[in-house]
């Protein structure tokens, strides 16, 4: 199986990474969370969750909808990346298969796109707990993402 480069739009913005990065510093959703941007590449976003035990559920284990939250903005952001330079982006809909119980000391989510349209980005995220030197894939998502144009923000 081969691995392509994700397509490529006609009108790419050159100061992605910063474009991104701002977007994600807007959203209280991730810094209630304490999630942080891991890396930013063309097409690629990784999203760091640290640990905390506020966010488990009744078994300990980090909750599904922590998860979730990391998976979902590494693949929205990961399509905001290959899109047009006033673009922002939202999420269409998405699937979770969660694979193992999130235990882990840290997670990363890892969203790439696998094809990028002019409207319309599907994306697949991976989520991976590590706990000292180990890493295990503990989720993985597929996504459809929407570029749209920056609109009136909802909070009043």
């Amino acid at each position: 199986m081969s691995m392509q480069q994700p397509q490529s739009q006609k009108h790419e913005d050159p100061d992605f990474e910063t474009r991104v990065r701002d977007s994600f510093a807007r959203q209280p959703m991730m810094q209630t969370l304490g999630a942080k941007l891991a890396a930013v590449r063309k097409g690629e976003v990784e999203v760091e969750l640290p640990f905390r035990a506020d966010l488990t559920q009744q078994h300990g284990f980090l909750h599904a909808a922590a998860v979730t939250a990391i998976a979902d903005n590494a693949c929205g952001y990961a399509a905001l990346t290959m899109m047009e330079k006033d673009a922002d982006v939202l999420s269409v809909e998405f699937k979770v298969n969660l694979l193992a119980p999130a235990v882990g000391e840290r997670f990363i989510a890892v969203g790439k796109v696998l094809r990028a349209g002019k409207t319309l980005s599907v994306c697949s995220g991976e989520v991976y707990a590590l706990q000292g030197t180990s890493r295990k894939l503990i989720g993985a998502m597929q996504a459809t993402m929407i570029s749209s144009r920056p609109r009136e923000s909802a909070v009043r």
